[in-house]
């Protein structure tokens, strides 16, 4: 419940990190971004709404430069992808026979199969996708993708999500109609983050059943 609450008022949460806590709240943004992007067993942490909230508060309190934040979070995007590629890649294609209560399979699995089908641009698409932005480098690095070619799509992937949402945060989150929903669009936020996952479920499931 605390997490749920954390998600929905990430505004007021991350607006008394900044009283209690200062400058500090470069690095506690930069750590939350890294963890969900770098460790496999903590896909649920808040990024989208997370950016958008912090570009908001940039705009609002004055208390971040919006430069310094795109520039962190996009390091700290980039490098949680990379921690996550090589524990993929360490643990290799026995991961999908691992049973454990910290890594969800049937994410795994529906990960690969988007690997599948969409193959590198997957990082891409991932990032702005909530549990697929942590599987993917993670799939990436247990398929034995080339690094050189993950890169390329990790740093691409990372600048878009990082950028976006901080820039249409600092835009529109000052406004006053945005202000005073800011539960709600981040509930809306959420909402489109999981939409594309469960369309491609649904379509999976009729395309079994015609079959």
């Amino acid at each position: 419940m605390e997490l749920i609450d954390f998600i929905l008022h990430v505004d007021d949460h991350l607006l008394e990190f900044i009283r209690n806590y200062g400058i500090w709240i470069y690095a506690i943004l930069f750590l939350i971004i890294f963890v969900e992007t770098g460790l496999v067993v903590m896909p649920f942490l808040p990024g989208d709404s997370l950016l958008f909230a912090a570009g908001a508060l940039a705009a609002s309190t004055g208390a971040m430069d919006p430069v310094i934040l795109i520039i962190l979070l996009f390091i700290a995007a980039v490098l949680g992808d990379t921690l996550n590629y090589h524990i993929g890649k360490y643990i290799g294609p026995r991961v999908f026979e691992i049973e454990s209560r910290f890594i969800n399979k049937q994410h795994l699995i529906k990960t690969s199969q988007f690997f599948e089908k969409h193959g590198g641009k997957t990082i891409i698409f991932a990032r702005f996708i909530p549990f697929a932005r942590t599987f993917a480098p993670f799939v990436a690095g247990a398929g034995s993708m080339n690094y050189k070619y993950f890169l390329t799509y990790n740093v691409v992937g990372a600048i878009c999500w990082v950028g976006s949402f901080i820039i249409l945060g600092y835009m529109f989150g000052n406004m006053p109609i945005v202000k005073d929903n800011f539960t709600h669009l981040i509930f809306g936020i959420i909402i489109l983050s999981v939409l594309p996952g469960v369309i491609g479920f649904l379509r999976q499931k009729f395309s079994k059943k015609s079959t």
